[in-house]
């Protein structure tokens, strides 16, 4: 018949295999064995959970309770003493930072400029990184200063312009350089860091004050004079006290014996004056 399907040995068989049906997984009974396979290490981790939460609670609650405990004692301490009473007790807060510093002011003023360096020196140990570190080295370089020794201020005003460029006290090192060259007659040093200080803290406070520094440098600079010449001693020939940078002409040879002198004396005798024509022919 036509347009029926032929059938016979060369005909391709199609064959329909059949489809599993997908199992269902129900939730809740997985939920269920999973905790009973890890119910123990599951509890472990909840409970360590919860002891890092109350203990991280707890320590905070601690600080904050010893921060204001500790900044009750600061604002009546008025006294050294009150100052390191409160950094024995409290030394790792932040009223024991500003304890350390008030401290070593008062040091400072009663002229124990030995004790305020080593206050400061435990308030670097204790907070590296307090925003007031490099002020405390900056009072330390002052305290050198106060006790005469110049070059280990120095060598700390240094280290300060160095480490800390983009800081505030950074210009201010360099002035303090300054000031310690200016006083032992370094002049040519001195107006560098000047230029220095102008050209890299252009817009700062402190290029105002090298500014002026620099135009005292500059008048106070003294000018190259040149060597005097010594006053002739007695009985010293002439050329003695010439420059030298002028030509001295040689002397003229003595006249011989019996010869006329050059320089003549002029004559006694009065000149002839020139007789009047006379009035009568």
């Amino acid at each position: 018949m036509r347009g029926a399907r032929a059938r016979g040995i060369n005909s391709t068989a199609v064959i329909r295999m059949p489809i599993a049906k997908e199992a269902t997984i129900d939730p809740a009974l997985e939920a269920q064995v999973f905790w009973y396979r890890y119910r123990r290490e599951i509890a472990i981790l909840l409970g360590l959970a919860v002891l890092g939460i109350v203990g991280v609670a707890g320590y905070r609650l601690y600080r904050d309770r010893r921060e204001a405990t500790a900044a009750t004692l600061f604002s009546a301490a008025k006294t050294p003493a009150a100052y390191g009473d409160l950094i024995n007790q409290y030394s790792d807060t932040a009223a024991a930072a500003s304890a350390y510093l008030l401290l070593a002011d008062a040091q400072r003023k009663d002229g124990k400029y030995a004790e305020a360096n080593a206050t400061l020196v435990k308030f670097l140990e204790k907070f590296p990184r307090h925003e007031l570190a490099t002020t405390a080295r900056m009072a330390m370089a002052a305290n050198l200063q106060a006790m005469g020794k110049e070059d280990e201020a120095f060598a700390t005003y240094q280290q300060i312009a160095s480490a800390n460029v983009p800081a505030f006290n950074a210009p201010m090192a360099l002035i303090e350089q300054v000031h310690i060259l200016q006083e032992k007659g370094k002049t040519e040093d001195a107006r560098r860091i000047c230029e220095t200080i102008m050209t890299q803290y252009r817009d700062s406070y402190a290029a105002v004050e090298a500014s002026q520094l620099l135009r005292t440098l500059l008048k106070t600079a003294k000018p190259e004079t040149r060597p005097a010449v010594a006053p002739p001693k007695p009985g010293a020939p002439v050329t003695a006290t010439v420059p030298p940078t002028m030509k001295v002409l040689p002397a003229a040879p003595p006249a011989p014996n019996g010869a006329p002198s050059v320089a003549a004396k002029p004559s006694a005798a009065p000149a002839t004056p020139l007789s009047a024509p006379s009035a009568t022919p």
